[in-house]
């Protein structure tokens, strides 16, 4: 699925809002600038004209599930024209199953396309720093590739963007912070990028 209603208004300079609802790397945990602030900085240099609202709704700890809860007062209310889902290891590695948050996924956006006229796209995480963890991450970015592929929604393989950026030699140890789950700016500034390229 393209996301052709934002592209066009993001050409014309038509008002737009973009609402961001995930965890703590929509939120930018313990950093200065996160994946959302790259995000806005690219969105205006390449659509200078654009007339856009980027809104962050990203909240330390969260599962699919919270997002569910807050879907309604978080992104709904908001009216947006395209909304980011970005949600998997809070779920993987909590032990939640990975039908539970397939379900869940869809949920959100079934919630979305039902109150709003929004598009969507879905935002897969990091590249965990090991193989253990990354087969477990991997199950649940499977989940959404699927739920991409059946609902006709857009998808960013974030963790696929990373692999490709390290084997034209960016080091990965510059990418997580000390408890390697949570992007340094330079893994945020890769995270948009990755986004970008739907742009």
């Amino acid at each position: 699925m393209s996301l052709d209603k934002i592209l066009r208004k993001l050409k014309n300079g038509d008002p737009s809002i973009i609402v961001a609802l995930g965890d703590s790397l929509t939120y930018g945990w313990m950093v200065e600038a996160g994946y959302i602030d790259f995000f806005k900085e690219m969105i205006l240099s390449k659509y200078p004209g654009s007339d856009i609202q980027i809104i962050s709704k990203g909240v330390l700890g969260d599962t699919a599930l919270d997002g569910l809860y807050r879907t309604e007062r978080d992104v709904i209310i908001h009216k947006p024209d395209l909304v980011l889902i970005q949600f998997a290891l809070n779920d993987a590695f909590s032990g939640c199953p990975g039908s539970k948050f397939q379900e869940t996924i869809q949920a959100i956006i079934n919630k979305v396309r039902t109150d709003t006229r929004a598009e969507i796209l879905l935002v897969t995480s990091i590249l965990p720093g090991n193989e253990y963890d990354e087969n477990i991450v991997n199950g649940f970015y499977d989940r959404l590739r699927n739920i991409a592929e059946t609902s006709n929604i857009s998808i960013v393989a974030v963790h696929e963007h990373w692999k490709k950026r390290i084997s034209e030699g960016i080091p990965f140890s510059s990418l997580l912070q000390s408890d390697q789950v949570h992007p340094t700016v330079d893994g945020y500034r890769l995270m948009a990028e990755a986004i970008m390229e739907q742009f």
